[in-house]
C-alpha cells in the first residue's frame, strides 16, 4: 500500500522554473520505479520522466535538457526540477509509483506557463 502526495505546481512565466515534489508513504522497502506524467487539455497522459531506485533516468524528448528527475530514497520522495519552462509545458502533472506490481498515482498538480 502506497500513498502519494505531490506539491509545487503553480503559475510561471515562460523561461521560469518550478520544482515538483512527490512524497510516498506506507511502504517498507524502496519503491523500484517512480515517474512523472502530465496531461494537457485534450491530450492523453504522457510520460515525462522516470527514475529507478538505482538512479537510472529516462526523459521524454520534449523535456530533455530542461527537466531533471531525482529522488531521495531515504524519504521515498521524487522531485521534478523544471527549467526554461515553455507554454507547451502547461498540464496537470502526476506522480506515479510502481510498487508490488501495482501503479499508484498522486492527485495531480496544475502547472501553467503563460505570459
Amino acid at each position: 500500500q502506497v500513498q502519494l502526495v505531490e506539491s509545487g505546481g503553480g503559475l510561471m512565466q515562460p523561461g521560469g522554473s518550478l520544482t515538483l515534489s512527490c512524497a510516498a508513504s506506507g511502504s517498507i522497502s524502496i519503491i523500484p520505479v517512480m515517474s512523472w506524467y502530465r496531461q494537457a487539455p485534450g491530450n492523453e497522459r504522457e510520460l515525462v520522466a522516470v527514475i529507478s531506485s538505482g538512479g537510472n533516468t529516462h526523459y521524454a524528448d520534449s523535456v530533455k535538457g530542461r527537466f531533471t528527475i531525482s529522488r531521495d530514497n531515504a524519504k521515498n520522495t521524487v522531485y521534478l526540477q523544471m527549467n526554461n519552462l515553455k507554454p507547451e509545458d502547461t498540464a496537470v502533472y502526476y506522480c506515479n509509483a510502481l510498487w508490488g506490481g501495482n501503479p499508484y498515482w498522486a492527485q495531480g498538480t496544475q502547472v501553467t506557463v503563460s505570459s
